[in-house]
């Protein structure tokens, strides 16, 4: 549980992502939170515009997570708390999942979810992650000696006020040449197969190859800090 100030109602988090890199991010905020996740088809939704896409994709995770959440019980102890939904869906539409029979929604059910995703943009291209090793060495070879961009999604809907505020965020990446020999160790760890475009930076491998990024690294993580923190703080 997360405390601002005295004057700032306190929220609970759940993130909606198994993702090592956003778990780790939401740590370093300074914030506790649960895991759920939830299958989607991806592949399913298409948009021809990044930004369009992983709303649409959070949206979708979104709603797969708070059908979901109709039959878990998610009580806490401290029923006083007031909770934040972080995700693409509208609040509308959540709200009404998580009524009562009364029709009033029950504060203790009340949680803060974050979903997110991510997709890199190459020669103009959208790249989700790669489907296999070779497209994996295709995306990586690409970069070498080039750039890409990642664009990335954040949304929040408190659920006590029906608020949802949302955004995306875009950093630039440029390289310098990659060695065959990086590329073939980052894709048989595996690593590179379950990242969007199969773009990393932060790995040892490939941070003394990156020139230079135009943006932040935990936005390239996956979960922006500075776009997250701020809608939070909107939707409170």
């Amino acid at each position: 549980m997360s405390t601002s100030t005295s004057n700032t109602p306190s929220f609970k988090i759940i993130l909606g992502s198994s993702s090592k890199a956003r778990k780790d991010i939401l740590k370093e905020m300074g914030y506790e939170f649960k895991i759920m996740t939830a299958d989607i088809d991806e592949k399913g939704i298409r948009m021809e515009k990044p930004e369009e896409l992983v709303m649409a994709l959070a949206e979708a995770k979104a709603n797969a997570i708070v059908s979901m959440l109709q039959n878990i019980d998610l009580q806490y102890q401290d029923d006083k708390c007031t909770t934040l939904l972080l995700t693409a869906d509208t609040a509308e539409a959540i709200i009404s999942r998580l009524q009562t029979a009364e029709g009033k929604v029950e504060d203790s059910e009340l949680e803060l979810l974050i979903t997110a995703d991510q997709v890199v943009v190459y020669d103009g291209v959208i790249r989700e992650k790669p489907s296999s090793k070779e497209e994996a060495r295709e995306f990586m070879k690409g970069y070498s000696g080039g750039h890409a961009a990642t664009v990335g999604s954040v949304l929040v809907t408190n659920l006590k006020t029906g608020t949802r505020k949302g955004g995306w965020d875009k950093v630039e990446i440029y390289f310098d040449e990659i060695p065959d020999e990086v590329i073939d160790n980052l894709i048989e760890e595996g690593i590179v197969l379950n990242v969007a475009g199969g773009l990393i930076i932060e790995h040892p491998s490939i941070l003394p190859i990156v020139k230079q990024v135009v943006g932040t690294t935990d936005s390239v993580m996956g979960l922006p800090k500075a776009l997250t923190e701020k809608l939070i703080q909107e939707a409170l």
